[in-house]
């Protein structure tokens, strides 16, 4: 296993890290929440950021957090799914389609929401789980699977997710169909 360091990652994969940061302050603005600042790339760690005021409101912190996770996994799943498409379907093999699956797996590797955002919505969670909030039951096996992903980020998790949802996915429907 070798490593690569993460601003190179984040050069290579920068969609992904502009989607996460474009969903995040699209669920602020969502939510109403205001925001203080926002960058939706650099060179540096975090390679992107969204700056809004806390909430004490769990949907909003909720949404806010997580929406990246849905936002950039349906992306990935919606970009891979018709470049992936010629290929297993006709044998075409076409720039295109590699161009295309390079930003839906670009995209999905930046789903995972941060280890603080994990952190927030636990803390919320718990509140709102003692008063049976079904949203709030499902986050807390989430906020885990989450802190786990970002600790397994490097072996490249994020990047195997990625992969699994972008390639593996319609691939195996490909498959599946014919």
């Amino acid at each position: 296993m070798f490593l690569i360091p993460a601003q190179l990652v984040s050069a290579v994969t920068f969609p992904g890290v502009i989607v996460h940061e474009a969903a995040h302050l699209l669920f602020c603005k969502l939510r109403r929440v205001a925001v203080f600042k926002v960058c939706f790339f650099r060179f540096g760690n975090p390679a992107g950021y969204v700056i809004h005021e806390e909430t004490d409101n769990f949907t909003s912190a909720f949404l806010i957090s997580f929406g990246p996770f849905f936002i950039n996994s349906a992306l990935c799943i919606l970009i891979c799914l018709p470049a992936l498409a010629p290929m297993r379907l006709f044998g075409l093999d076409q720039p295109l389609s590699y161009l295309l699956m390079w930003l839906g797996i670009s995209i999905g590797a930046h789903a995972f929401p941060s280890t603080h955002d994990a952190q927030c919505v636990w803390r919320l969670a718990k509140r709102e789980a003692r008063k049976m909030n079904a949203l709030a039951l499902l986050s807390l096996p989430m906020v885990g699977l989450f802190i786990l992903g970002n600790l397994l980020s490097v072996i490249w998790f994020d990047v195997i997710y990625a992969f699994g949802i972008g390639f593996a996915l319609p691939a195996w429907l490909f498959e599946a169909l014919s």
